[in-house]
């Protein structure tokens, strides 16, 4: 990240990030023992981590001046400064796309071609979808599942299964999408494309989802009579649009952009409520929602400096290529993937958040991938789905959270039903045995802002 000199390897220099989880943590813990209602929520991370920033900067003889300077190059690394740019767009054109209606109009429409004895892996095909057009499993979620309850309540289908399966598909989309903020985070921290990433990542996950739509298959009930609401193609567009030129290779930003621009443009055509002013109202609503994680992104940038500077990324790289040595007798490729799998899943578990374990471990996975001749599309992918798996099966991470509280049940009910994620975990485990898969040799990816 940057081009100041490094100390030598130093453990000691990882004391912030872990400060920072302790304190984040710690009070998700403390909250949950006292019966707090999203208890790893109460305290957000954007300020967990400041007592953690304090003392990276207190680490060491440097001046404070030069040690903030080190912090804000760490803040101002243009891979950060783009996801944070990017992140602005993606949350736009979602709050654009859900004010004119389109969520609801899609998955209205999916429902309407499904047969009545396919709607379990219905489900799981919708939720996939939505998710991948939206690009948040969160969202998803939201919109998915009060069908989902009411196909319970005529049906007599498990609740816990149907959250499982729409929990499964949205971590489907979240994992591949191209405006989600976890292929943000692992394309820019790589340095990698984003369709490249895309391809790899659906090499792994395409096989573990077609397994759940037989396994659902095979397990679903006939149902006699399903109420949908009315849906308009013309709402569908804006995600098929943005689908079509990101799988075309078009820039991102120009991809995010239009599809802000589409979705405006139909809302004003076709619903008779949206206005401009509505239009802009949305705009802005999707930009403040990625406030936390854009800061969040910074702080995590500077500190991340803090602590490569003093050695701490250095101590840990000799530690994981000791550790491959002692396995292969010299660097080896699938040790240091599985190595970059460890490295996101543990700092997920920590964090329950994908996103942020991503961020935390992007800089630490890239130098993994540079010792260890990983081809930066697979590392990308790995260091993705990894967070993804872990994501869509903790009692505390958001989306199980949220899904638990809209429909009154456990998510640790909802946990057990997400067969998708467990499948996915096996994909990725037989991936790394094997080598698999292998893409077309390719020069050294650049980062799309540079190309």
């Amino acid at each position: 990240m940057s081009t100041t000199v490094k100390n030598p390897p130093n453990a000691l220099a990882l004391l912030p990030l872990l400060l920072f989880l302790v304190i984040f943590i710690g009070a998700g813990v403390y909250l949950t023992y006292t019966g707090t209602n999203m208890a790893f929520y109460q305290l957000s991370a954007t300020v967990a981590i400041l007592p953690a920033i304090v003392l990276a900067l207190i680490q060491g003889r440097e001046s404070l001046s030069k040690k903030i300077n080190i912090f804000l190059t760490g803040v101002g690394e243009i891979n950060i400064i783009t996801m944070c740019m990017i992140f602005l767009l993606a949350g736009g054109f979602a709050s654009v796309a859900k004010g004119i209606g389109s969520v609801d109009a899609t998955v209205n429409l999916g429902l309407t071609f499904i047969p009545l004895d396919f709607i379990l892996p219905g489900l799981f095909i919708i939720a996939a979808f939505v998710s991948t057009a939206m690009g948040t499993s969160m969202g998803t979620v939201a919109a998915i599942t009060p069908i989902a309850m009411g196909i319970g309540t005529q049906t007599g289908i498990s609740l816990p299964l149907l959250m499982g399966v729409v929990l499964g598909g949205a971590m489907f989309g979240d994992n591949l999408s191209i405006i989600s903020d976890t292929t943000i985070a692992a394309t820019r921290t790589q340095g990698c494309e984003m369709r490249d990433k895309f391809r790899m990542n659906l090499l792994i996950a395409l096989p573990a989802a077609l397994i759940l739509v037989v396994i659902l298959w095979c397990n679903g009930a006939p149902v006699q009579e399903l109420k949908l609401g009315d849906y308009s193609l013309w709402l569908v567009l804006p995600y098929i649009v943005i689908l079509t030129m990101a799988l075309l290779g078009v820039n991102v930003f120009v991809v995010l952009a239009s599809g802000i621009l589409f979705s405006g443009i139909v809302g004003l055509c076709l619903v008779d409520s949206y206005t401009w002013l509505k239009w802009g109202q949305d705009i802005y609503a999707g930009f403040t929602g990625m406030n936390e994680i854009m800061v969040l992104s910074m702080l995590i940038g500077g500190m991340g400096e803090l602590i490569r500077f003093r050695g701490g990324i250095s101590w840990i790289l000799s530690k994981i290529e000791q550790l491959s040595r002692s396995l292969a007798g010299k660097p080896s490729t699938r040790a240091g993937e599985f190595c970059t799998m460890l490295l996101s899943a543990l700092a997920d578990v920590c964090t329950a958040n994908n996103t942020v374990a991503i961020i935390l471990t992007g800089g630490m996975a890239k130098e993994i991938a540079q010792k260890h001749n990983i081809d930066p599309r697979r590392n990308a992918s790995i260091l993705d789905i990894s967070s993804c798996v872990i994501q869509g099966l903790l009692p505390y991470a958001a989306q199980l959270l949220l899904a638990g509280s809209i429909a009154k049940i456990s998510p640790i009910s909802i946990a057990a039903n997400n067969w998708y994620c467990m499948l996915l975990g096996v994909a990725l485990l037989v991936s790394l045995t094997l080598g698999l898969p292998h893409m077309l040799p390719k020069g050294k990816a650049q980062p799309e802002i540079l190309s």
